[in-house]
C-alpha cells in the first residue's frame, strides 16, 4: 500500500514530466505501425520515423489552424444572433413580468416572513482608549492590455514548449524502439524473457490497437456529424464535426459536451425550435448505432477492462493530471491491466479492473447457491446453457458446484442445515432443466425423425427392438440422487428408459429393485469427494447378486489418477469408471440398445456404434427406436 502512494504521488507532483512523456509514448504506440510497414518497404530507420512524424503531427497542427479560424468566425458572427436570443429567452418567460421573475419575488417575501426583524442590541462601553477597528479592502486595478498579451503568450509559449517535447520524445521512441524493449526486460529480468516479452507484446498491441480503431470510429463520427449539421442548418458544421469527433475521446461525458455546442448555436441562429431538435436527434442517432453497432464489432476485446475501470480510470487519471489524464485515462489502464496479468504483484489491478471472469462458473454458481439466490443462480445456468450443452452445464457448472458444497460441510465451514438447503437449491433447479431436456428430445424427434427418408419395405420390418431400462443408483445421499437424475435426462434425451432409484434406499432394497426391474446397465452415481468407499461397498453387493447386469461406476469430478480410480475398484472394468456425464452416456448408449429378430445379430453393427459416436460428438439427442426403425 505505501508503494501505491509512493507511485502516485510522484505521478501527481513530477507530472510535468510525466505528461509529456505519456503522450509520446501513446503517440509511438499509435505511429509504431505506420514505422514498420515504412521499413518493410525498405525505407531506412531514420527516414521512415522522420516522414510518420513530420506527416501525422503536420495534419494535427492543419486541423489546430482550422479549429482556430472557425472557433474566430464564430465569435465574429455573434452578434448577429443577438436578436433571437432574446427571443428565445423572452419564450421562456424570463421578462420583468415574467414566470420566474414572480416566482423569485414570492420566493424572496416568503424569506422576509419568516426571518424575524433584527433586534436592536444594547450598546456595550467601550472602554477608554479602544476604537472599532475600520475593516479595509484592498482592490487590484485591471490588467493593461499588455498584461494580458504577456499572459496569452505565456500559455501559447507553455504548450508550444510541451507540444515539441512530445514531438522529440515521439522520434527517439521510435528510433530506438528495440533498443528501449531490450532495456525494459534487462531491467525485470532475463530469468523471466518469456513472461516479460508476452507483457509488452500484448499490451503494445491491444493499446495500438485500441487507438486505431478509437481513431477511425471518431474520425469517421466527426465526418458524419459534420454533414449531418451542414444539411440541418448549423453555421460553421466544419468546426462542430471536429469537435465531435475530438470530444469522444473523453469517455461517456465527451458526447455531451460535443452537443451542447451546436445545440446552442442552433438556438441562436434558427428564430424556432427546428434545428436544436434536429442537433439533439442527429448525435442521438449517431451515438446509438457507434455505440451498439460500429463500436462492438471493430473493438471486440482490444481494451481488455470493464465500462466501470474506464469510468474509474477518467476520474482518476483526471483528478492526477487534469484534461490531458482524461485522455489518456483508457490507454494508461490497458497498460496497466496488462501488466496485472502477468506480474503477480499486480494482479490486484487486473482483478479489478480487467473483464475477465474472476470467478470460475462453479465458484460463481456456487456462490449464488451459499447466497441462497436462486433466481440468480438459475440465470446462471440458463446463461451457460445458451452457449453449452446440457451435459456441459451439469459436468462443468453444477457437479462441481455440489462438491464445492460437500468439501465445505467436510471441514466444517458449511453447516448440516445449510448443505440441504443448497443440495434442495439444486434439486430445484435440475427438476426445471428437465423441462428443456425435454424439449430437446421433442424437437430432435420431429425435425430428425429418419422413417420418412427410407424406402416402404423398411416400415413393415418385423423387427422386435429393446431398449432395456438403466437404473441410476446413488451411492449413499441426496447429492448423489441429484446427479443420477442429471444422467437421466441427458439418457432420456436419446430415447433411453431411465429409472433413478431413491437414495434413501437401503442397499438390499437397491439390489432387490434392480431384479424387479431386470435392468440390463446399473449406473453407481456418486459425486466426489469422499464417495468412493460406498460406491465400492455398493458395487460390491451389485456384482455378487446382480453378476449379469452391465454396471457403470460413475464418480463424478472425481480430480484423482485414473490408475488410483482403477485400483480402488478392481471388480469393474476400467472402460465402465466414469468421471463426467457426458462419458457416462457415451458409455451406457451402445450398452443399452440392442436388437432381436430374424436375421438381426444380438451386437450393435458397427455402421449403427459410428453413427451413435457422430452423434455425441455433434451433440445430437439420439433415438436408438428411430435409430434401429431406420434399419441400421
Amino acid at each position: 500500500m505505501l508503494a501505491v502512494v509512493i507511485v502516485v504521488a510522484a505521478l501527481y507532483f513530477a507530472r510535468k514530466v510525466f505528461v509529456p512523456l505519456a503522450l509520446a509514448l501513446l503517440f509511438s504506440f499509435l505511429l509504431g505501425p505506420l514505422v514498420i510497414h515504412l521499413r518493410r518497404w525498405h525505407f531506412g530507420r531514420l527516414h521512415s520515423v522522420l516522414v510518420v512524424v513530420v506527416l501525422s503531427f503536420s495534419l494535427v497542427g492543419a486541423i489546430g489552424a482550422l479549429m482556430f479560424f472557425q472557433t474566430a468566425d464564430v465569435i465574429r458572427k455573434l452578434p448577429q444572433y443577438q436578436e433571437n436570443i432574446h427571443k428565445k429567452l423572452l419564450s421562456f418567460h424570463i421578462g420583468q413580468e415574467g414566470k420566474f421573475s414572480r416566482i423569485n419575488r414570492t420566493i424572496a417575501e416568503f424569506q422576509k416572513d419568516i426571518t424575524p426583524p433584527p433586534g436592536i442590541q444594547p450598546q456595550q462601553p467601550q472602554p477608554a482608549g479602544t476604537q472599532k477597528p475600520v475593516p479595509v479592502e484592498i482592490k487590484g486595478g485591471t490588467l493593461s492590455p499588455v498584461e494580458v498579451i504577456q499572459k496569452i503568450m505565456g500559455s501559447l509559449l507553455g504548450i508550444a514548449i510541451n507540444a515539441f517535447v512530445v514531438v522529440f520524445f515521439v522520434i527517439f521512441m521510435l528510433m530506438e524502439r528495440e533498443d528501449m524493449r531490450d532495456r525494459l526486460i534487462r531491467m525485470i529480468g532475463t530469468g523471466k524473457l518469456n513472461t516479460t516479452t508476452q507483457l509488452l507484446d500484448d499490451a503494445g498491441q491491444r493499446v495500438s490497437r485500441y487507438l486505431r480503431v478509437q481513431l477511425m470510429v471518431n474520425a469517421t463520427y466527426g465526418i458524419l456529424a459534420g454533414i449531418g449539421l451542414y444539411f440541418i442548418g448549423i453555421p460553421n458544421a466544419l468546426l462542430w464535426g471536429l469537435l465531435a469527433g475530438i470530444f469522444r475521446y473523453i469517455p461517456y461525458a465527451g458526447i455531451w459536451v460535443a452537443v451542447t455546442m451546436p445545440f446552442a448555436l442552433g438556438l441562436a441562429v434558427d428564430p424556432g425550435w427546428t434545428k436544436p431538435l434536429l442537433t439533439i436527434g442527429l448525435f442521438g442517432a449517431l451515438e446509438l448505432t457507434v455505440a451498439n453497432l460500429l463500436e462492438p464489432w471493430l473493438y471486440g476485446t482490444s481494451t481488455g477492462i470493464t465500462p466501470l475501470a474506464v469510468l474509474f480510470a477518467a476520474v482518476f487519471w483526471t483528478w492526477l493530471w487534469g484534461p490531458v489524464g482524461l485522455l489518456l485515462s483508457t490507454p494508461l489502464t490497458v497498460c496497466l491491466v496488462t501488466m496485472g496479468r502477468y506480474i503477480p504483484a499486480l494482479s490486484f489491478i487486473n482483478i479489478l479492473l480487467g473483464d475477465e471472469p474472476v470467478l470460475s462458473p462453479p465458484a460463481r454458481f456456487y456462490q449464488r447457491l451459499l447466497a441462497m439466490d436462486q433466481e440468480e443462480a438459475a440465470e446462471i445456468s440458463e446463461q451457460y446453457l445458451k452457449e453449452k450443452s446440457l451435459a456441459e452445464l451439469y459436468d462443468d457448472m453444477v457437479i462441481p458446484a455440489l462438491t464445492l458444497a460437500e468439501a465445505d460441510r467436510q471441514r466444517g465451514a458449511l453447516d448440516d442445515l445449510k448443505h440441504r438447503q443448497i443440495v434442495q437449491t439444486v434439486r430445484f433447479l435440475v427438476d426445471d432443466l428437465a423441462d428443456y431436456s425435454q424439449e430437446v428430445k421433442e424437437r430432435f424427434e420431429s425435425e430428425h425423425a429418419c422413417g420418412s427418408a427410407l424406402p416402404a419395405d423398411h416400415h413393415g420390418a418385423e423387427t422386435v427392438i429393446n431398449a432395456f431400462p438403466v437404473l441410476c443408483v446413488p451411492a449413499r445421499n441426496e447429492a448423489d440422487e441429484i446427479a443420477a437424475t442429471m444422467l437421466s435426462q441427458l439418457l432420456d434425451e436419446r430415447g433411453i428408459p431411465v429409472k433413478v432409484v431413491p437414495a434413501s434406499a437401503f442397499i438390499s432394497e437397491k439390489a432387490d429393485l434392480i431384479k424387479n426391474e431386470k435392468a440390463n446397465v446399473v449406473c453407481i452415481s456418486a459425486v466426489a469427494p469422499s464417495r468412493s468407499l460406498h460406491a465400492r461397498h455398493l458395487l460390491k453387493r451389485l456384482a455378487t447378486d446382480l453378476p449379469e447386469s452391465r454396471i457403470i461406476v460413475g464418480l463424478w469430478n472425481e480430480k484423482q489418477d485414473a490408475q488410483e480410480i482403477r485400483r480402488r475398484f478392481p471388480a469393474v472394468s476400467p472402460d465402465n469408471i466414469v468421471t463426467s456425464l457426458k462419458l457416462a452416456v457415451e458409455r451406457i448408449l451402445p450398452l443399452a440398445t440392442t436388437s432381436a429378430g430374424p436375421g438381426y445379430s444380438s451386437q450393435i453393427p458397427n455402421r449403427t456404434i459410428c453413427l451413435i459416436e457422430l452423434c455425441l460428438q455433434c451433440r445430437i439427442p439420439l433415438n436408438p427406436l428411430k435409430l434401429f426403425d431406420c434399419g441400421m
